[in-house]
């Protein structure tokens, strides 16, 4: 198996069945629902492992939940409610995708004495300082910084400014409590929280030792986020993941989305619109690397694929087609858009459903037979049609989608589809 990583800029092979394999990814900061996006890394977590655990490895997947970070305490409310009900949110989202639970999600929230611990670490070995409650990492005392994003250490923007830090270039480890703040704990340095980095890094320790396999994330990560953990783990004596996978950005119509740009779709939105079929299938169309296109037309052509897979089972099976192939894209750095053509290519039906299965997408072999409520709803619709009430009629049509089901026109009559 191989994997393309950004730190050494090349393709990397993984150490053979069983491994082990254990893969942090980066999970979201839980303020508000995730966007689409925040989907991206998830997803191909839970697809790698799925992978792994078929090629006999043995895999351990962390993917950590920021329940205490700046925008938390940024936002309105008291700041642990919010993250809590967040957290809530992110967990029913990402579990309607059908794809499992990564097997161990850590909080920053309790991992805050392991935390402490590791800046007390630093601090002692003068790789950290304190200034008036904060503690800052000192960046000059890596000669390896850089080395991951491709910074050159004097080139380095200003992280976090901060006139009393001893060099712009260094970041938080340990932030005092400001006025207005309601997330803290207690530390040698006085009332505070974690840094965002050191979060991440404490977490992977705790559930994967010193060194593992993989760590994930999306491209923006890789700096400041990644090349910060990278460092400072370096200076706690870790030798930390060998992998470094960065997916690609999602663009709304060929632009990066974001929260701050004001151009976010949550993914509870889309699954409530496109369903969580059409979004894995949309996922696929692109490399783990690339970009990826969100808008109404990718998702529709995502929609026609989904459905051109259901019509393959409505047909007779017939034999062709060969696992290896799926294999050969799949082992070549994980590449999902030759693997949706190997799927396609393919019209034997146990074949077809074990190379679905991979991805969550083994429903679409199912006989989808609409039970009574949604026919009834359907008649619905049709009889406010009948009379010429099209906002009955409309209103039926958006109770369907709620309920996980598209009503096709055609002309013979309707067809009930699952989404």
């Amino acid at each position: 198996m191989r994997l393309y990583s950004s730190l050494s800029r090349g393709v990397e092979e993984l150490p053979p069945p069983p491994g082990p394999i254990r893969m942090y990814f980066c999970g979201p900061t839980v303020y508000q629902r995730i966007h689409i996006g925040n989907a991206r890394p998830f997803v191909l977590s839970l697809w790698l492992r799925r992978w792994l655990v078929g090629r006999g490895y043995d895999v351990k997947l962390a993917e950590n939940i920021t329940d205490v970070d700046d925008k938390i305490l940024a936002a309105p409310g008291p700041s642990a409610e919010l993250a809590a009900r967040a957290a809530r949110w992110y967990i029913e989202d990402t579990d309607d995708l059908g794809l499992g639970r990564p097997d161990v999600e850590p909080r920053a929230t309790e991992t805050i004495p392991a935390i402490v611990s590791s800046i007390e670490h630093l601090v002692g070995d003068r790789l950290a300082y304190e200034v008036e409650g904060d503690v800052y990492f000192r960046v000059a005392r890596d000669p390896l910084y850089g080395r991951l994003s491709g910074q050159r250490p004097d080139q380095v923007e200003q992280q976090e400014p901060n006139p009393r830090k001893e060099d712009p270039r260094d970041f938080a480890l340990w932030k005092s409590t400001k006025p207005g703040e309601d997330l803290s704990w207690d530390s040698p340095w006085g009332r505070g929280r974690p840094g965002w980095h050191i979060e991440c890094s404490v977490m992977a320790h705790e559930q994967l030792g010193p060194e593992f396999e993989i760590h994930g994330g999306g491209i923006d990560l890789i700096f400041p986020h990644h090349e910060n953990e990278l460092a400072q783990s370096r200076a706690l004596g870790d030798d930390f993941a060998q992998v470094w996978m960065h997916n690609g950005m999602l663009r709304l119509v060929g632009e990066k989305m974001s929260k701050s740009a004001g151009n976010v779709t949550s993914l509870r939105d889309v699954l409530d619109e496109w369903g969580r079929e059409t979004v894995l299938l949309f996922f696929l169309t692109a490399h783990w690397r690339s970009p990826i296109d969100f808008s109404a037309e990718t998702l529709a052509a995502a929609r026609a694929q989904v459905e051109g897979f259901r019509n393959v089972f409505r047909g007779p099976s017939s034999a062709g087609g060969h696992w290896e192939d799926l294999e050969a894209v799949l082992e070549d750095d994980f590449n999902t858009p030759q693997a949706l053509a190997v799927l396609h290519s393919w019209r034997d039906h146990d074949l077809l459903r074990r190379g679905l299965n991979l991805f969550g997408l083994d429903s679409l072999a199912e006989s989808a037979n609409a039970p009574p409520e949604i026919v009834a709803l359907a008649e619905e619709r049709e009889a406010a049609r009948g009379r010429g009430d099209y906002d009955a009629a409309d209103d039926a049509r958006r109770r369907l989608g709620e309920r996980g089901w598209e009503i096709r026109d055609g002309a013979d009559g309707y067809d009930l589809v699952p989404r």
